[in-house]
């Protein structure tokens, strides 16, 4: 699935006031970290991703094995955080409920 950048431009302003949902600390990324970054995007369908681990090699190749894992789509990535989507259709669809 492809997100246009409007679309885009207002997940990450949605974001905006998440708190991650996920840490992943200095033991990195294991089945269990990922299964919970899969069960926490069929929830909320939109989510942060706190890495808290190494320089930003180490954290750009974590986020691409999460993304290829849960089947995501990176929205954004600033520093340690980053947002993560994916539609869940048993689930009112975060892109189309209003800001409120």
């Amino acid at each position: 699935m492809e997100l246009t950048e409007t679309q885009k431009k207002r997940l990450r302003s949605r974001a905006h006031t998440l708190n991650p949902v996920v840490l992943v600390g200095q033991h990195g990324l294991k089945p269990t970290v990922l299964e919970e970054i899969t069960s926490a995007l069929d929830y909320h369908q939109l989510i942060k991703v706190k890495l808290s681990v190494g320089d930003r090699d180490l954290r750009d190749e974590m986020v691409e094995q999460i993304i290829q894992y849960s089947q995501a789509l990176l929205i954004q990535r600033v520093g340690n955080v980053a947002v993560l989507y994916r539609r869940n259709t048993d689930r009112p669809d975060v892109l189309k409920e209003p800001v409120l």
